[in-house]
C-alpha cells in the first residue's frame, strides 16, 4: 500500500512533474501505530528546523495542528503505517513550501537478519544534522556496499571518527555501557528517544567521539532508525560481532518504555 498527498489532496499531473523534477526539500519519517507516534514533538521540531535552514521560513504557531490534520487525512482509516512528511518547493519558489505526506505499509516489528556492513570513507551526507532530500550519496554507498558483498555502509569521516550509517544511527556496547558516536551526523528521533529512555530506565550510556580504531573493543553493534531499534550488525568490514548480542535486547526493552503520542 502506497499513498501520497500534496497539501492534503492528490497532486495533479503538473504537480507530480514538479515533485519528480525538483529534488529540494527535507523530511521526517515515522512509524504510526494505532494512530499514535513515538516522539511526535521531536519530528515536528525537526521539520521546523529544516524549514528555517532550507527555506528561510519559520512556521506559525498553528503549523503543528495543520501537520497533524494532513497526516490524519492521508492515513484515512488506517491505524498503522509508515509515514513520511516532507516539505518541498511550492509552485511559487519564493513562497512557503508545500507539504507532502506519503503513506506506506508499516515496517515489521522484527529486524532483518544481522547485517554485514562495510566502512565507506567517501560517504558523508551534506548538511548532516538535517534529514533532507539530497540522498544520492547514501544510495550510492548502499549500491557499492551491495556490489562488494555487504548489506550496507557506515560512514567514517576524514578525522577517523565513526559517524552514521546510510539511513541509520549506530550504537555500540562496551562492558555494560551503550556508546553512541559523537560526530557530524543526524540526531535521529529514535536515537534521541532511546537516550532519554535509557536515562529514565537507569541504563548506562554515553555519547562521545568513537575512532574507527576502537571498533574491535566493542562487544556488539546495532543500527537504529525509525523502522528498527535493534538491527544487529554482524560485522563491520572484517570485524565480527557476536550473534544474539545483548545490546539488541537492551534496545528493545528500553524502546518498549517509550510512550506513543496521539495524532
Amino acid at each position: 500500500m502506497r499513498f501520497l498527498e500534496l497539501n492534503g489532496r492528490a497532486p495533479d499531473a503538473a504537480e507530480i512533474q514538479r515533485l519528480a523534477s525538483i529534488n529540494y526539500g527535507h523530511f521526517t519519517s515515522m512509524q504510526v501505530r494505532d494512530r499514535g507516534v513515538r516522539g511526535l514533538a521531536l519530528h515536528f521540531a525537526r521539520l521546523a528546523d529544516g524549514n528555517e535552514e532550507f527555506f528561510g521560513w519559520r512556521p506559525g504557531l498553528d503549523d503543528e495542528h495543520r501537520l497533524r490534520q494532513l497526516i490524519l487525512h492521508a492515513l484515512g482509516d488506517r491505524a498503522d503505517a509508515s509515514v513520511r512528511v516532507s516539505y518541498v518547493f511550492g509552485a511559487d519558489l519564493d513562497g512557503p513550501p508545500d507539504v507532502v505526506v506519503a503513506v506506506a505499509d508499516p515496517a515489521s516489528d522484527e529486524p532483518a537478519a544481522p547485517q554485514r556492513v562495510r566502512i565507506d570513507p567517501k560517504f558523508r551526507r551534506e548538511w548532516p544534522e538535517h534529514k533532507h532530500a539530497a540522498t544520492m550519496g547514501l544510495w550510492r554507498a548502499q549500491r557499492l556496499a551491495a556490489a562488494a558483498g555487504f548489506d550496507d555502509a557506515l560512514s567514517v569521516g576524514p578525522d577517523g571518527l565513526v559517524r552514521e550509517g546510510t539511513t541509520w544511527n549506530v550504537a555500540f556496547l562496551k562492558g555494560d555501557e551503550v556508546v553512541w558516536p559523537q560526530a557530524p551526523m543526524l540526531k535521529g528521533v529514535t536515537m534521541v528517544l532511546l537516550q532519554i529512555a535509557m536515562t529514565m530506565q537507569g541504563v548506562p550510556w554515553t555519547i562521545r567521539p568513537v575512532p574507527a580504531s576502537e571498533l574491535p573493543d566493542f562487544t556488539g553493534a546495532v543500527a537504529v532508525n525509525s523502522r528498527t531499534v535493534r538491527q544487529e550488525l554482524a560485522s563491520i568490514d572484517d570485524l565480527k560481532y557476536p550473534a544474539g548480542d545483548k545490546l539488541a535486547a537492551i534496545m528493545a526493552e528500553t524502546w518498549a518504555s517509550v510512550p506513543f503520542d496521539a495524532l
